[in-house]
């Protein structure tokens, strides 16, 4: 199974893993899962993953089972409650947290004769995170309070006061939902409510897309428990169901696309970092009840000082041999603002998502280091070649010129670096 951190980014693995298959002339074929549609490149039609695999969702449990089939590739589709024995690896290209962590991992828990060990790869997660999430549920588990039912109504009021949606197109909605109508009947009043959605702030797009997936989320946990019945709740949740899917994230486009393809990934060299084998303490532990009512808000980031961070640089690595280490500085404390100025980068920062920004922020290092070259050829074989230095570098440069609002980055000193 390859879990993917979005729809395009499941798509566009689903079109790589099938052309790694045909290039090495191999008998078998990947199955897509996810949900709704996506426009792959921008192209029309919009392609569902049953218009992929040629037959419909429904189908995948079984259809998994048999030749040619042999990869699973996953946007949160089949990514918790998919329970398949002969699952036997998972490639994790997205960041796991918490139950969510558990429930992914834990596809690959189930026994069958023919299967004597498991393999997680994961280019998404920290070990120490995933021994965590694990730990809280590994034996005897608390809740150590209760859920309160009325924390759904203060989410339904944070949804009201941004009117992306009426009563009336609730029960409109529902009634054809529950009486079997196309979605030709559904999609104009979703999309009367998106266009709404569309035109508010980005904070406020934050605050109700939070509020209706914390609505959906408490109500589904609680709807199985509470001894009554509550028809609004449960006509809310059949309809905030059915528009989450069609809202975009805040700060939403893919300005990735085409980035790829301009990158010769055979110049690069995969290395294995680190073998983990995570222990779990024997303990029992505490959880806390389902965090009904919380909405959530842009976090900003912390800051270092550019002289921290060139100290953690020289301890990760004093190892290599610099012929000219005062111009390696030099220019290492001059990349951020070089990377900010990129224009690209830049509209990234203002409308795009971080996961997109941050292929924008690699893509100007890149370029960034290509230009230095002539000054600094070992600083660029460095780059090219240690592939802890590259990341480091990464890391440094993005962490400090992200969610600057698309300005060029243009501070150098301790003194007026932010903390």
């Amino acid at each position: 199974m390859v879990v993917t951190s979005s729809i395009p980014r499941c798509v566009e693995y689903y079109y790589a893993i099938n052309k790694a298959l045909a290039d090495r002339h191999s008998p078998y074929k990947p199955i897509i899962a996810f949900s709704g549609e996506h426009k792959y490149q921008g192209q029309d039609p919009a392609v569902t993953s049953a218009s992929l695999n040629g037959f419909p969702d429904a189908k995948i449990p079984s259809v998994f089972k048999t030749d040619p089939y042999r990869i699973l590739i996953v946007a949160d589709m089949f990514q918790t409650g998919f329970d398949e024995p002969l699952l036997h690896t998972m490639y994790v290209d997205k960041i796991l947290y918490d139950i969510k962590a558990v429930q992914t991992l834990s596809r690959l828990n189930r026994c069958h004769p023919q299967k004597h060990d498991t393999f997680v790869l994961d280019f998404a997660n920290k070990p120490e995170i995933i021994q965590d999430a694990f730990s809280t549920y590994y034996r005897t588990t608390l809740l150590s309070g209760e859920t309160d039912p009325n924390k759904l109504y203060d989410l339904t009021s944070t949804m009201e006061e941004y009117q992306v949606f009426s009563s009336e197109q609730v029960e409109r909605l529902v009634s054809l939902y529950l009486d079997g109508a196309f979605r030709d009947r559904l999609d104009p009043i979703l999309d009367a409510c998106t266009a709404l959605y569309n035109s508010l702030e980005v904070d406020d797009q934050i605050r109700f897309k939070s509020a209706a997936k914390s609505f959906v989320r408490t109500y589904g946990f609680l709807g199985v428990i509470l001894p009554y019945g509550n028809a609004d709740w449960e006509k809310l949740s059949i309809f905030l169901n059915l528009l989450i899917p069609k809202i975009p994230s805040p700060r939403g486009g893919d300005l990735s696309q085409g980035i790829l393809e301009t990158i010769d990934l055979e110049s690069y060299r995969n290395e294995a970092r680190e073998a983990v084998a995570i222990k779990l303490d024997d303990s029992d532990t505490e959880v806390a009840p389902v965090p009904a009512g919380k909405v959530g808000h842009i976090v900003q980031p912390e800051m270092d000082l550019l002289s921290v961070i060139l100290t953690d640089f020289n301890d990760m690595f004093g190892n290599i041999n610099w012929n000219d280490a005062d111009n390696v500085r030099r220019q290492i404390l001059e990349i951020p603002a070089m990377v900010s100025r990129d224009e690209k980068y830049q509209n990234a920062m203002r409308n795009s998502d971080e996961q997109s920004a941050r292929l924008e922020s690699e893509r100007a290092l890149q370029q960034v280091i290509v230009s230095i070259m002539a000054d600094n050829m070992e600083l660029f074989k460095q780059f090219q070649d240690n592939p802890s230095f590259k990341k480091w570098l990464s890391d440094m440069v993005f962490n400090l010129t992200y969610n600057s609002e698309g300005k060029p980055y243009e501070i150098y000193s301790d003194r007026n670096t932010p903390k």
